[in-house]
């Protein structure tokens, strides 16, 4: 990614993917989170940062929006433990897994293979009985036995050489997700196994663990999974709720990221007592009683211009866009892309008001695709300002989820995407 000055630059500088590494110097702008929780020194993410370092409760929630940053912030969350001399690994669930067909083993295989990746890059020298039993755990008989005998000479030579044989085990973990993302009859057995010999699989988890945190010198490893937040209620609700035991139990630190709208649910309040829930807010743009949000809009402005040259957009146009993505980076970089398209076939140096329009459409047509006619009076009755005392919580949470409806600060007061709130104008329903 590189700073845009001029319009055929743009979809390389506004790509939706979060900044990691080199791109947080030039690009990251560190200002953001007092405009999202109404306080300067309050932050979610300095919380897991310290929560990390401390001992006891080692779980945590992290939900927002889509789009809102997480994954940008949690890169930079990364950064920052490493620094201090923790090994970090994340997990971009929807790489490895199937984001339509996920259970709670799934995660816990993915974090056998976190832990091997991290002691392999920390030189930690694994204890050859563990490794032992990470590898013949999966070699037991089974129907598609994942491990040919051929290849038992190398393990056995790989854990007498100690280091060597991560290697020929990560091999083994490699099949596993191939399989658990592509191959139904073998995912059913492998999750047949970690379910009856649970009890043993957290053992060698926390075995895994135990070498890494003595390399270290006593800092745990810390393991983040992404996109979790993108799992549909009924499988997030199965996942969480009925193994959140299981998943806040390890004895080091854990980050999750969650589905918003599910906080609402009565189940969420039981979950509170093993994981530690944050949020991470939207950026505001409009105060509760409909003002134009002036600091808000303005750092979002510098967000922009840390990408991209704002002399390529056309006066006010910039600012009209911010206010119609309510805060939603990802929804204002889609906007933008989709103008600044347009604007290089017309063979324009900048985005025009029509650019805009167009981009404007494009994504109000999207999100009308996920409401109902039904759903018109509950989105009415918040744009008239119902905004923080909302009764009907499944109504909102389905909201949420297709995000028509934002949830800003501290104060978790709601108000409509405004390409929403245009569209029930345009059609006199407000």
């Amino acid at each position: 990614m590189k700073y845009a000055n001029q319009i055929s630059e743009m979809l390389n500088a506004f790509s939706p993917e979060p900044l990691k590494g080199e791109q947080m110097e030039e690009f990251y702008c560190r200002d953001t989170m007092e405009y999202r929780m109404s306080d300067k020194y309050d932050s979610p993410m300095e919380d897991i940062l310290e929560g990390c370092q401390e001992e006891g409760h080692n779980a945590f929630l992290l939900l927002g929006h889509k789009g809102c940053g997480k994954s940008t912030e949690l890169n930079r969350l990364s950064a920052a433990l490493m620094e201090k001399g923790y090994p970090v690994r994340t997990i971009v669930c929807s790489m490895d897994l199937d984001m339509f067909n996920i259970v709670y083993s799934d995660l816990f295989i993915l974090m056998g293979e976190a832990l091997l990746e991290i002691a392999k890059d920390c030189g930690c020298v694994l204890d050859r009985d563990i490794l032992n039993a990470i590898w013949h755990f999966w070699d037991e008989k089974t129907e598609t036995s994942i491990v040919r005998k051929e290849e038992t000479t190398d393990i056995e030579a790989g854990a007498a050489a100690e280091t060597p044989g991560i290697f020929q085990v990560l091999k083994v973990f490699a099949k596993i997700k191939a399989d658990l993302k592509l191959n139904e009859e073998t995912r059913k057995e492998y999750r047949k196994k970690i379910s009856v010999r649970s009890s043993e699989w957290m053992g060698l988890l926390r075995g895994l663990s135990g070498e890494i945190t003595e390399k270290t010198g006593g800092k745990a490893p810390v393991i983040i999974f992404e996109d979790l937040d993108k799992l549909n209620p009924e499988d997030a609700w199965n996942v969480f709720y009925n193994y959140a035991a299981v998943l806040s139990g390890m004895p080091f630190p854990v980050i999750y990221t969650f589905p918003i709208g599910l906080s609402y649910d009565t189940r969420f309040a039981a979950m509170e007592g093993y994981f530690t829930p944050k949020t991470l807010p939207m950026i505001k743009i409009e105060t509760i009683d409909g003002r134009p949000y002036d600091e808000g809009i303005a750092v979002i402005r510098e967000i922009v211009a840390k990408r991209a040259d704002l002399a390529l957009f056309e006066e006010g146009i910039l600012n009209s866009l911010i206010r119609y993505s309510g805060g939603s980076l990802r929804d204002l970089f889609h906007m933008i892309n989709s103008s600044a398209k347009r604007a290089e076939r017309r063979n324009s140096g900048s985005i025009s008001v029509e650019d805009a329009e167009r981009a404007l459409e494009e994504v109000k047509t999207s999100l009308t695709r996920r409401i109902e006619q039904k759903d018109y009076a509950f989105l009415s009755n918040i744009y008239h300002g119902n905004k923080e005392q909302i009764e009907d919580k499944q109504m909102l949470l389905k909201m949420l989820q297709a995000s028509v409806v934002f949830e800003y600060n501290g104060k978790r007061w709601h108000n409509l995407h405004p390409l929403v709130a245009r569209f029930l104008k345009e059609q006199e329903l407000v």
